[in-house]
């Protein structure tokens, strides 16, 4: 299990670099972050939360295996975007509605730098963003408006501190 960096941390603001070697290391690394993405209940996680400045991240959403994406890039997006309730694990027990296109096209390489495409939709496509933001140092209070931006961040600061005094 690796430690999930919560918000605060720089590393969750800093620009990832691409993965050029792929076999063991890169295939460990993607396991240890699929388990630690399932013990902290989460859907999606990204290097950047674990203190990997790698484009990497991995989801399992739904019915779906678990899924890891290697130097990702999101080819188009649709024009239509919905709104639901996103929350993170780099900023825990906070939920805001977040607009975001309701399906994209990703390509990238699994962990043996074999490259494929997904077209994505619903709940997979929405995760595919937000750990593809984590990647450029965005999370997804930045694409609140402020006012809820600030509503929520106090919230998980009350929520912090009660947790931190325990």
């Amino acid at each position: 299990m690796l430690d999930v960096l919560t918000i605060g941390d720089e590393m969750l603001r800093t620009n990832t670099k691409p993965i050029k070697t792929f076999g063991g290391e890169i295939r460990l690394l993607a396991d240890a972050m699929v388990e630690t993405m399932h013990a902290e209940d989460g859907i999606g996680l990204a290097g950047p939360q674990v203190g990997v400045l790698k484009r990497i991240f991995v989801t399992h959403v739904s019915n779906d295996e678990p899924r890891v994406y290697i130097n990702p890039e999101i080819l188009e997006s649709s024009e239509d975007a919905v709104e639901y309730e996103e929350g993170c694990l780099s900023v825990p027990g906070v939920y805001a509605p977040v607009a975001r296109p309701s399906r994209v096209k990703v390509q990238a390489q699994d962990v043996e730098g074999k490259v494929f495409t997904l077209n994505a939709d619903g709940l997979l496509a929405r995760v595919i963003q937000h750990e593809y933001d984590h990647l450029r140092g965005v999370l997804f209070v930045d694409r609140l408006d402020e006012e809820t931006r600030n509503r929520v961040l106090e919230v998980y600061k009350r929520r912090s501190r009660k947790y931190k005094g325990r």
